[in-house]
């Protein structure tokens, strides 16, 4: 496993990102596919995370992002959607317009999860094997 060295704290934080298309249209071809993976890498710079996995189907797309913990992983779903709406609709208008008459891209929910190096069953046993204070 290996560990990002901020400032003020040595960490591994990532997050499984799940976003859909505005009613599962299958709208996302592979120009869109391979543009969608370049505006999340760009995007994910700015705020000093990194896409470590990627890929997609017609109707959504599956990331798995590292981030730094001062990051409000909120925040950051928001832009990455804001971003690659704004951007794949004006890019790909021609075809989006085929799926959308309003300026929709994305559906408005999203599922992320944590995800990283152990399980929880490891994690348990790790704590339940600590030393408790002799006091």
């Amino acid at each position: 496993m290996t560990y990002n060295i901020g400032h003020r704290a040595v960490y591994s934080l990532n997050i499984h990102l799940v976003l859909v298309t505005k009613y599962r249209r299958k709208v996302i071809n592979q120009a869109i596919l391979k543009r969608l993976q370049e505006i999340f890498e760009n995007t994910c710079i700015k705020w000093r995370s990194k896409v470590t996995e990627y890929n997609a189907l017609e109707d959504h797309v599956h990331l798995v992002i590292s981030y730094p913990p001062d990051v409000e992983v909120s925040k950051l779903v928001n832009n990455l959607k804001t971003v690659s709406s704004r951007l794949i609709r004006k890019e790909f208008n021609e075809h989006v317009n085929r799926f959308y008459s309003k300026p929709v891209f994305w559906t408005g929910a999203y599922f992320v999860a944590s995800c990283g190096g152990v399980t929880l069953e490891e994690l348990k046993s790790y704590v339940e094997k600590q030393s408790s204070p002799s006091n």
